[in-house]
């Protein structure tokens, strides 16, 4: 039997006293091997597109990584590849469905990037059962209306399935983040099911705005409210409780400084109240994905 990571004791407490039957993250990352050695560098040397030291707490092996997951509670959690560059989304993909195959928990993830066989390859993920996308235009360095897109949104505006945007300029920012591009897709497919990935952090304003405005998006909680990310602003948090079905748990594990019951207790501080941990934590993914207790 797996000797338990030290960070579970605190991970079981918070979900057990809400009497909830576990955790559901929407943002959590597994990615192939040489994908992955290469993020941590990029973390590692600190550089241009993270501006600050990051030590990374859960840096382990695939396997040891969902033990610690499932030690932890997280009863479902997403792998979210995102792709850098051309090319690379179907490669991504094909791992990412080989590993979800293995890990009962696992939301089958995938990821596109603007390209001439994007809507091919995303509607054969959408047939073959992919729950959840994830683009990330600050690593990609791409907009998210670039015309190539325009068939992938509308077939996944169709098809219902949940993407996971990273468009907030956090940590930094450049010319492809920030509300507006966003804004300018979800005025054309006004259906899109988005989940804004760190509440948009630092534009929290404007990406709520999105979220009040449009039914179909959410936001996920990652690194929000811990010690690691800017404050979020205070006087957001009665129109976040009004959110309440909307909201997420999201963790970035194991890509994280912190232990990972830090999120968790953040979310507690913000003092919204159990139900709304409640939802955020287990209620409104189980919704979003169908899962069930």
């Amino acid at each position: 039997m797996t000797e338990a990571h030290p960070d579970t004791p605190a991970a079981r407490a918070f979900w057990q006293e809400l009497g909830l039957p576990g955790l559901f993250d929407v943002h959590v990352h597994f990615l192939p091997e040489n994908i992955q050695r290469a993020v941590y560098a990029v973390f590692d040397a600190a550089g241009p597109k993270i501006g600050r030291e990051w030590p990374i707490r859960y840096r382990l092996p695939h396997a040891e990584r969902v033990e610690v997951l499932r030690g932890f509670g997280v009863r479902r959690f997403s792998t979210l590849p995102y792709a850098h560059k051309p090319g690379v989304a179907t490669y991504l993909n094909d791992w990412s469905r080989d590993f979800a195959a293995g890990v009962p928990e696992v939301l089958r993830s995938a990821t596109f990037f603007p390209e001439p066989d994007a809507p091919a390859y995303v509607a054969e993920q959408v047939a073959g059962g992919v729950e959840v996308f994830k683009i990330h235009v600050q690593v990609g360095e791409f907009h998210l209306d670039d015309p190539l897109l325009d068939p992938v949104w509308g077939l996944l505006e169709d098809a219902g399935t949940p993407i996971v945007v990273h468009a907030g300029s956090g940590p930094v920012g450049n010319e492809f983040t920030g509300p507006d591009p966003l804004r300018r897709v979800l005025e054309r497919y006004p259906r899109l099911c988005v989940v804004v990935a760190h509440m948009g952090a630092p534009e929290c304003e404007e990406f709520l705005v999105l979220a009040e405005t449009y039914e179909r998006v959410h936001l996920d909680t990652t690194m929000v409210f811990t010690d690691f990310f800017p404050a979020y602003p205070g006087e957001l948090l009665p129109r976040l409780r009004d959110l309440q079905p909307k909201v997420l748990l999201g963790s970035d594990f194991p890509t994280i400084p912190y232990p990972y019951s830090h999120q968790l207790e953040g979310l507690a501080r913000t003092g919204l109240g159990d139900d709304w941990l409640r939802d955020v934590c287990w209620l409104n993914g189980a919704r979003l994905f169908g899962t069930t207790a």
